[in-house]
């Protein structure tokens, strides 16, 4: 997986994307556009709604146009009503309906949280399996300029925890083609999709590997450590390997993708392998998924650990607003690569060359104003 900053191009549909020889790359932002579009081609009862999805910037350009293409009975502006419109997403799978609902900030679904938990979670459980409530819930999680502490969480540990939900943190193109069609043809209940919006501008070179929906994935195999990634840092991830690969430490990839569901199986082999294991999340450390993948390693086979597990998140406090803040407020390339060597060499000496970085903002995307 290579990942490069570009700016969006024109919009594809997934089957173009995917089988366009000329087309050798494929951005964050057009992925989930083909998704949506496809969605709405293929099941004639999808529809799409939330705040600004018929807007001029259709949700960071991944809606943009499809009311004109498909209706507006289909693709939906709403209010500032977030539990009522969640409401409105549960009447129509309810009824028969596919929802596709957007929040432009995790953190306003918080708002429709007795939806989410109470609901959408709970209805096929309680009704004995008669009915169903099968949609789609983009959430966009991530920094951005100056957005503080209101509009910046990283919020998958909450939904993960709800039995009935299944949270998904795509980190390429290739899973949001791969889960979003699944989602939207095929599962049976409700999905939540974190995307990180430091990467909708990026283009990814097209993968040959096809993995299964909604899984866990093993992107890169090694020998010396496991980092098991969610979102963004699954990038950062891939980056850390390749300069430390120069320095004679071979890291192994998991992305976990599937928060809700990960494979136990998949990460308890790796670090049988490697006998170390670096958690690097977009949230939070405490009572997060870090805290979960290490459950799941000490109840499995604590043993495989030659040393302690290593976690990386958020500072535990609110996202700050200014960016001199922010920017040591979350975890980047430097401190993920120092992190994995001292735990593969056992010294925090160890004398190893650092990328020379600061803040993930200035390499993913450079933010002129609050969106």
């Amino acid at each position: 997986m290579r990942c490069c900053r570009t700016w969006c191009r024109e919009e594809e549909t997934i089957d173009a994307v995917q089988t366009k020889g000329a087309v050798s790359t494929i951005t964050y932002r057009e992925a989930l556009y083909a998704a949506m579009r496809e969605a709405l081609e293929s099941n004639a009862n999808a529809l799409i709604l939330g705040q600004g999805v018929t807007d001029h910037k259709g949700t960071f350009g991944t809606t943009s146009g499809l009311a004109e293409d498909f209706g507006h009975d289909r693709v939906l502006d709403t209010p500032l009503a977030e539990e009522g419109m969640m409401g409105v997403a549960v009447g129509a799978a309810l009824n028969g309906l596919y929802p596709i609902q957007t929040h432009i900030r995790a953190d306003f679904a918080l708002v429709a949280m007795n939806q989410i938990v109470n609901l959408v979670a709970k209805y096929r459980y309680m009704f004995g399996g008669r009915f169903e409530i099968p949609m789609l819930i983009r959430m966009v999680i991530g920094r951005s300029w100056g957005q503080g502490a209101q509009h910046s969480q990283s919020l998958q540990s909450l939904f993960a925890h709800i039995p009935g939900l299944t949270v998904i943190m795509p980190a390429t193109p290739e899973s949001i083609l791969v889960d979003y069609r699944h989602a939207t043809s095929s599962f049976r209940g409700p999905v939540i999709s974190l995307e990180h919006r430091l990467m909708y501008d990026l283009a990814f070179e097209k993968e040959s590997q096809r993995f299964e929906p909604l899984s866990t994935r093993r992107l890169r195999e090694g020998k010396d450590v496991t980092i098991v990634s969610t979102s963004i840092m699954t990038l950062e991830a891939v980056r850390a390997a390749g300069h430390l690969m120069e320095h004679g430490i071979d890291c192994e990839i998991i992305d976990l993708n599937c928060v809700s569901h990960p494979d136990a199986d998949v990460i308890i082999d790796s670090v049988r392998k490697t006998g170390r294991l670096i958690v690097a999340d977009t949230s939070w450390q405490a009572y997060g998924v870090s805290a979960e993948i290490c459950r799941l390693v000490v109840e499995r086979d604590p043993g495989a650990l030659k040393s302690p597990v290593v976690t990386m998140g958020m500072e535990p406090a609110p996202c700050p607003t200014a960016k001199a803040l922010e920017d040591i407020y979350y975890p980047n390339l430097s401190t993920l690569t120092d992190a994995i060597a001292e735990l593969v060499t056992g010294n925090a000496g160890h004398g190893l060359p650092l990328p020379d970085e600061q803040s993930m903002a200035d390499v993913y995307k450079r933010f002129k104003g609050p969106f």
